[in-house]
Formats: structure tokens, C-alpha cells, sequence
């Protein structure tokens, strides 16, 4: 009897302490509030978190995985930091950002937004997109593969490149559609699936291989237009040459299995090539997208050999059924914004044939850049982490010159858009060159993809040092 009324005086004295760190200070009141969190990072590294209800008492206290409180108490707690840093200052649940990297130290974002190395070792990683599961799936070019870059621990970064699908030769870009998900490759468009979910997508089919094969210029870049069609982009095969297969320097139009639809341009047409062309005249258009409105936007890199600043690098053509888009007999000469009605003008290096016989017959850009950027992957801003003044704007990788005696940076632009139209653009990322004069070929990185995550955040593929990098905004 001696040793249980101890024990129950020790319950009581414990339960009389833990009411004493719980009870509140005031009367209860009948109103209750939501509880709001606060997390403070501070230089040494330990985060305050903060958590403030109204008097009604709850004897669990923590912070859910999104950062929002499970308490109603009325307690102050200092925690520890684990990494990476939480920088979400209110239940608003701000992004996670893992701790500086090498991408933080040399890389260059505007105030207010952080970049971190969300994935690295792989092999020449090109395209990105998204997948139905929420997750970011890469064209691994250099391995023929495609790799899959989940983060189910939210702590920013990749838990593992997970390959799903090898012996895709030259692959570079993918996108899912009615839960296949298409990988464009050199010569021909593949569909892929996981029908067991074992994680290995083993089962493959061929959508078409009317496509050239890849000579010069060897990405193919596909996309699905809002109509369900299928939309390849396919590069020259020489700098300046006409083509004697019209499907080079082309965007070519599909069904989703692969067929020529009726209501393309030439589907008719006597010569079996020119069946798929929906425009042409493109002379290495490596990335494109759709628009609300239907329109494509794409981007065109120009002829070389024309010296340091011509022709400008077209960095947003709008692609229309039909057109011809000018190389190699023509180039749009205005720098920046494109005035409406602007005439092309003419590359003399090559005459007319009877394919152009005048730059009367070809349509300009929209936007423009300084020649020799080589911009490859184009994303549409349509999230709302970034700030208002980012909503609709598009990212655009630019790989950076290589031949120009003046160099061109490597980096992420930002291209302004107003009321539906390009109007300016500014740098995003930058400083992947160790000085303004090194080129971008043997610079620290190099640029190649862009695609907006599920979360607002911005995935940047990295092809020369093989890193995916992740920038999210934290606030100014």
C-alpha cells in the first residue's frame, strides 16, 4: 500500500506540473482562433518556432509536414534546426530551402529568391516536365534514359535520379499524355508505360518515326497542343543550307498515334514529306509552348557565320499554320520588341528558290535577343508562388554562345509579358561563367531546361555539369 501511494503522489505531482506548462494564463474563453506559426532562422543555425492559440487547452503540441500548427496551447518552444532550413514564417507555408551549395555561392538570382542544387550526376540532362504524380521527370540525353527526381521528404532536394526507361537514343524531351508518357528521340517519337508499377516503364510503342533523322541539329522537341495534337519540332541540318528533306527546320503536327490529321497545311499534298509540316523556315526551334489562348510560342536560333550581332536571336516566334519562319533565305533584323509589320530581310549568303522567292513570303519574330544566346527550353510562369508581377511571364534558357568573338551569357532570362505580348526581358539565373569573357562552352554550367513545379518552384536543367537546380521565392 506504502509503494502505491507513492506512485499515485508522483502521477499527481506530474500531472499538477504538466497542467502548470499547459493551463492558461487567462479565463477560457469560448472563441476559437487558428493558431499561427513562426519559424525564424537564425545565424547559428537554431529555429524559433513560435506557436500562439486562444485559451482552449490541447494536450499535443507540433507542427504538421506543411508547417502548419497542431496546437492549441499557449506555448513558446525553441527548437533545434534540422536541415534543410525551413523559411516559412506563417502558416502560409513558404518553400523549404536546403543549406548553401555550390549553386548558391557562384549563382545569381534576383532578391528574394533563393537556388539550390535539387539534383546532380546526371548525363547531359535536357528537357523537364511534371508528371501526373506531381513528380519531376528529366530527358537524360547523354544516357539514352529518363530519369525520374522525386523529393517525398519535402526537403528540396532529389531523393534519388531513379532511371525509368533506357536505350532512347538521343532523347530529349517528354510529356505525358492519356497516362503515357511520349519521349521524342532522334529519328522518331516513342510512348512509354509502367503498366505493372514497378517503377520501370517496359512498355514501349512506336508513334512515328516520319521524322528525319537527327544530322547537325539533333534534338526533337514534342509537345501536345490544346486541340490533342501531337507537335514535333525538328533542327536543320546545316547552318545555312536549304533543305532537300522538308521536315528538317520544321514544326511538324501529328495525331496522338501518330497519323497526319486532315486539317494540316499540306496533308495533301504531292510530296509525302511536306504531309506533317504545320511551319517552316525554323531553323533550330528547340522549345516551344502553347499559350491560354491556343497560340504557340517558340523559340528559333539563327544562322551563324553572319558576325558577332546578326542576325538577333529569335526568342519568341509565334508559330502559325502555315508559315514560313524565314531560314535560311531570311531573319528578322529588330532587337527587343518586334514592331508589328516589320519585314524580314534577306541572309544574301543564300538566293532565292522556288520554295522563298522573297522575305515579302516569310513572317518575323515577336521578340528578339543578342544573336548567339542559343536559347533551348521556354516555360509559361503560371503559378502563384512567384510574385504577381511574374504571373504569365515565360523563363527561357539561354545556352550561351560558343563561336561569337564577343560572348554571350549563359543563363535564365525572363521575358516580360504584357496584355499578350513580349515587351521586354531581364536576367534570372546567371553566373555560370567564371568572367564575361569566357564562353559558355567551357563555363561551370550551362542552362538547357526549364519547367515551373507543382509547388510555384522553378527547375533549371543543367547539361554541361549535369545538375537540376530548384529556385523558389522566400520573400524580399
Amino acid at each position: 500500500m506504502k509503494a502505491f501511494a507513492v506512485k499515485l503522489i508522483a502521477l499527481s505531482s506530474v500531472t499538477m506540473l504538466l497542467a502548470a506548462c499547459i493551463l492558461p494564463t487567462q479565463p477560457p474563453s469560448n472563441a476559437a482562433t487558428t493558431p499561427t506559426v513562426t519559424i525564424l532562422e537564425t545565424p547559428t543555425t537554431t529555429a524559433t518556432l513560435v506557436i500562439t492559440a486562444t485559451p482552449e487547452i490541447s494536450a499535443t503540441a507540433g507542427v504538421s509536414a506543411t508547417g502548419v500548427a497542431t496546437s492549441t496551447s499557449p506555448a513558446t518552444e525553441t527548437v533545434p534546426a534540422a536541415t534543410p532550413v525551413i523559411t516559412a514564417t506563417s502558416a502560409a507555408n513558404k518553400p523549404v530551402v536546403p543549406p548553401d551549395d555550390t549553386a548558391s555561392a557562384r549563382l545569381k538570382v534576383p532578391a528574394g529568391f533563393a537556388v539550390r542544387i535539387y539534383a546532380k550526376g546526371l548525363n547531359e540532362p535536357r528537357l523537364m516536365t511534371i508528371g501526373p504524380d506531381g513528380i519531376l521527370y528529366v530527358a537524360e540525353r547523354g544516357a539514352d534514359a529518363v530519369v525520374r527526381l522525386a523529393d517525398a521528404n519535402g526537403d528540396g532536394l532529389a531523393d534519388a535520379n531513379q532511371t525509368i526507361a533506357t536505350g532512347l537514343d538521343g532523347v530529349h524531351n517528354l510529356e505525358w499524355h492519356d497516362n503515357w508518357l511520349y519521349v521524342s528521340e532522334g529519328g522518331k517519337i516513342e510512348r512509354l508505360q509502367d503498366t505493372n508499377n514497378d517503377g520501370k516503364f517496359e512498355t514501349r510503342e512506336l508513334v512515328t518515326d516520319n521524322i528525319p533523322p537527327p544530322v547537325h541539329h539533333t534534338s526533337r522537341t514534342l509537345h501536345f497542343g490544346p486541340d490533342g495534337k501531337l507537335y514535333v519540332t525538328t533542327g536543320s541540318s546545316s547552318n545555312n543550307d536549304p533543305e532537300t528533306d522538308p521536315r528538317r527546320a520544321a514544326m511538324l503536327r501529328f495525331n496522338a498515334d501518330g497519323s497526319i490529321p486532315s486539317d494540316n497545311p499540306f496533308a495533301n499534298d504531292a510530296n509525302e514529306q511536306r504531309r506533317p509540316i504545320w511551319a517552316e523556315g525554323l531553323r533550330n526551334s528547340v522549345d516551344f509552348l502553347f499559350l491560354a489562348d491556343g497560340r504557340i510560342w517558340a523559340d528559333h536560333q539563327g544562322s551563324d557565320d553572319l558576325g558577332n550581332d546578326v542576325p538577333p536571336e529569335q526568342v519568341v516566334v509565334q508559330v502559325e499554320k502555315g508559315k514560313h519562319y524565314g531560314w535560311p533565305y531570311c531573319y528578322t533584323p529588330t532587337l527587343g520588341p518586334v514592331p508589328a509589320g516589320t519585314k524580314e530581310v534577306h541572309d544574301e549568303r543564300v538566293p532565292f528558290d522556288d520554295e522563298v522567292s522573297s522575305c515579302d513570303q516569310t513572317a518575323s519574330a515577336l521578340f528578339t535577343d543578342l544573336a548567339h544566346s542559343a536559347p533551348i527550353g521556354v516555360a509559361q510562369y503560371k503559378q502563384t508562388a512567384f510574385p504577381a508581377e511574374y504571373q504569365g511571364n515565360v523563363f527561357e534558357a539561354y545556352h550561351g554562345s560558343w563561336n561569337s568573338s564577343v560572348a554571350r551569357d549563359c543563363k535564365v532570362q525572363r521575358i516580360v509579358v504584357q496584355n499578350g505580348n513580349p515587351v521586354s526581358s531581364e536576367t534570372f539565373l546567371t553566373g555560370f561563367r567564371d568572367n564575361d569573357q569566357q564562353q559558355c562552352g567551357s563555363a561551370w554550367g550551362r542552362p538547357a531546361g526549364v519547367t515551373v513545379g507543382p509547388q510555384g518552384e522553378l527547375f533549371v536543367s543543367d547539361d554541361q555539369n549535369g545538375n537540376v537546380y530548384r529556385i523558389v521565392y522566400v520573400g524580399g
